[in-house]
C-alpha cells in the first residue's frame, strides 16, 4: 500500500507467527463473541471445548491464509506451537470440523462480528489512527464455491394484444402494474424508495443468495460470475473500512452505497469527513440527495445517460460566455451552498466584455441540481485531486483478496459466506491498527 509509514501490512506479515499473532489478537475484544457462541446450556454440542480459542483461531486461520477448515483442523492438531498461539491449552481436546461448523452456524443468527468490527473501528478513531476527510465506496467481485445451477426453462408467454388498450383496459393495466411495484422486494425497487427506510431495515432486506454477475473489466469487455458483491467504504488516508455490506451478485452497485452512506452517519460519523467520492456507477439523484442529508459533499464521476449537450454550459457544467470559454470556479459558500465562478481569463482582452453580453461573476445554488453541481465544481483542480484518492478503495479490495481470502468463500449459502466476509474485514481492520500501533511504537523509539 501507498503510505509513507515505517510500518504497514506488509511487514506485518513478515514477523514471526507469534508477534504477528499477538498484534492482530490484541486489537480484537473477542468477549461479545464469546457471548455469543458459548453453550448456554448442558445439552447439545460439547461443553469442553475452548471457545474463545476456536475464535482465535478462526481469526488465524485468515492471517495464515489456510484455506479449509479441515486444513485448519490438522495444523491444530501436528503444530504445538500454532496450537499454543491460538490460546488452546495443552489438555485441551482439537475442535472437529463439525464443532467450527456449528460454530459458524450460530454466529449466522447474530451481527455480533459487525458490532465487534464497529468497537474496533471506535478504538482506532480514539487513538488517532483515522483523520479523513475522504470516504471512497466501491464494490467488488465475490465468487461463490459451488457452480450455478443449470437455467431453467421459462414458459413461454402468451404474445401480447396488438393495438392499443381501451380505456378500461389500461386504467386496469395501470392499477396491477402499481400493484405489482408495491410488492417488490426493497431491492427490486427505484433507489429512491430507500432515502426514508431506517438502516436497520436495509441491512436486514438486501440479499445475499449467490448469482450471476456482470461487470466491464478494464478493457471494456463484459465478465460474467457466479456469487457475491463486497461493497466497501473505505477512508482514503488511513484505509480503515469503515462500513461493509455482502450482497448478491446481481445487485446494482448504486443500490448498496444508500445503506453504506447511512451507515456511516449513524455509527462512524467525525468532524473531519467532508466527502464521498464514487465512480461513474453511483450516479444516481437519491446518492446525492442522501450525501446532501448528511451535510457531506459528493465527488461522482458523472454517466451520462443519452443527455443533450447543455446550451450555455461546458462538459462540465460550468458556464460559458458568448465565446463559449468556460467560467473558472473560484470558491464555494457553505452557508448558501452556492458555487462562484468568474470571467474566464480569455475574457480580459474580449471587446465584449464591456457590452453587458458576458457577466463578471456566475452564481449557482448545487441544490438546482445535485447532480450537475457539487462542491468543488466538477471539473476543477480540487474535485480532480478528490477524486484520484478513491483508488484507495481499490487497493483495500485487492488486499483483501490478496492477503485476507475474501475469494476463498467455502460455504454454501449466502448467511454463511457473510460470517466469513465479516470476519475478513474484521481481521484486515484489526491487522490496519495493529500495524498502527507499531509503526507509532517505532517512530517513539528514533524520535528517543
Amino acid at each position: 500500500m501507498r503510505q509513507g509509514s515505517l510500518f504497514d501490512l506488509q511487514e506485518l506479515y513478515h514477523l514471526e507467527p507469534t508477534q504477528r499473532f499477538e498484534a492482530v489478537f490484541s486489537t480484537i475484544d473477542i468477549e461479545p463473541i464469546f457471548a455469543v457462541v458459548t453453550k448456554k446450556s448442558r445439552f447439545g454440542r460439547p461443553v469442553g471445548l475452548n471457545y474463545a480459542a476456536m475464535i482465535y483461531s478462526l481469526i488465524a486461520r485468515i492471517t495464515e491464509r489456510i484455506p479449509f477448515i479441515k486444513d485448519l483442523v490438522k495444523r491444530l492438531k501436528y503444530d504445538m506451537i500454532f496450537r499454543l498461539d491460538c490460546g488452546f491449552l495443552v489438555s485441551d481436546s482439537i475442535p472437529s470440523e463439525a464443532a467450527y461448523s456449528r460454530m459458524i452456524t450460530v454466529l449466522c443468527e447474530s451481527d455480533v462480528l459487525e458490532n465487534v468490527q464497529g468497537t474496533l473501528l471506535h478504538q482506532a478513531i480514539s487513538e488517532g489512527f483515522v483523520e479523513d476527510d475522504t470516504v471512497a465506496i466501491d464494490a467488488t467481485h465475490v465468487l461463490a464455491k459451488d457452480a450455478a445451477p443449470p437455467k431453467e426453462e421459462q414458459p413461454k408467454s402468451e404474445p401480447k394484444k396488438r393495438g392499443r388498450k381501451s380505456k378500461e383496459e389500461r386504467e386496469q393495466w395501470l392499477i396491477e402494474k402499481a400493484e405489482q411495484e408495491a410488492n417488490l422486494p426493497l431491492y427490486d425497487k427505484k433507489i429512491e424508495e430507500q432515502l426514508d427506510i431506517p438502516l436497520d431495515e436495509l441491512r436486514a432486506e438486501i440479499p445475499q443468495d449467490p448469482q450471476w454477475g456482470i461487470k466491464k473489466n478494464s478493457q471494456g469487455k463484459n465478465v460474467f460470475w457466479y456469487g457475491y458483491k463486497a461493497h466497501l467504504a473505505v477512508g482514503t488516508k488511513s484505509q480503515y473500512i469503515f462500513q461493509s455490506l455482502l450482497s448478491s451478485a446481481n445487485l446494482n452497485d448504486g443500490k448498496a452505497a444508500i445503506p453504506l452512506l447511512k451507515g456511516l452517519h449513524e455509527h462512524v460519523l467525525f468532524p473531519s469527513m467532508r466527502y464521498q467520492t464514487m465512480d461513474a456507477g453511483y450516479d444516481f439523484e437519491a446518492i446525492y440527495t442522501q450525501i446532501h442529508r448528511m451535510g457531506h459533499q459528493s465527488v461522482i464521476a458523472y454517466n451520462k445517460r443519452n443527455e443533450p449537450e447543455p446550451i450555455g454550459f461546458d462538459k462540465h457544467f460550468a458556464p460559458t460566455c458568448v465565446r463559449e470559454h468556460s467560467y473558472r470556479y473560484d470558491s464555494f459558500d457553505h452557508q448558501y451552498e452556492t458555487l462562484k465562478y468568474t470571467r474566464p481569463k480569455e475574457c480580459k482582452d474580449c471587446p465584449l466584455a464591456n457590452d453587458g453580453l458576458c457577466q463578471k461573476v456566475y452564481k449557482v445554488k448545487i441544490t438546482t441540481n445535485l447532480r450537475r453541481y457539487t462542491a468543488p465544481a466538477r471539473g476543477s483542480k480540487t474535485w480532480k485531486t478528490i477524486f484520484k484518492r478513491r483508488t484507495a478503495v481499490e487497493r483495500v479490495n485487492a488486499y483483501l483478496k490478496g492477503y485476507f481470502q475474501l475469494n476463498n468463500v467455502r460455504y454454501r449459502t449466502g448467511k454463511r459466506a457473510k460470517v466469513h466476509f465479516d470476519l475478513v474485514t474484521l481481521v484486515y481492520n484489526a491487522s490496519k491498527l495493529g500495524a498502527d500501533r507499531i509503526n507509532r511504537k517505532l517512530s517513539k523509539q528514533q524520535a528517543a
